[in-house]
């Protein structure tokens, strides 16, 4: 509901296992968020599991919006980021239930919704090239 606070939860983990998620997300090429998503829902059918990840998303916004009020622009960034990215893979999920492994694989798949959308392949692969 507007107004409310999003729905996230502080979770106190030690420090090296932290450090550890962060580097085997960065190895993976992937937020901390989707590398714990990928790892929590990798036994389940994508076409269920897809539905998970676009609740992730609706937060990680939420969370957004917050950060942009207090006027953190790097952390609005990162969690704009992760929201987009995990709605991308709950689409390719969704529709193909196909689990997008890479960033590569990730774009990939929004070039190709984005061309089925109408949009040219220089206007849709054009933040590749940056």
């Amino acid at each position: 509901m507007a107004g409310e606070a999003p729905e996230a939860t502080a979770l106190a983990l030690p420090r090296v296992v932290v450090d550890e998620l962060r580097e085997r997300a960065r190895r993976a090429g992937q937020t901390v968020e989707e590398f714990v998503f990928e790892l929590l829902t990798k036994d389940e059918d994508p076409r269920e599991a897809w539905r998970k990840y676009l609740e992730g998303a609706r937060q990680l916004l939420e969370r957004a919006a917050e950060e942009l009020s207090r006027g953190d622009l790097r952390q609005t960034g990162e969690k704009v980021w992760g929201a987009c990215a995990l709605a991308v893979r709950a689409h390719a999920m969704a529709r193909k239930g196909l689990r997008l492994e890479s960033h590569a694989d990730l774009w990939a798949h929004k070039n190709e919704v984005a061309l089925e959308l109408g949009q040219d392949s220089v206007q849709a692969g054009e933040l590749d090239a940056r």
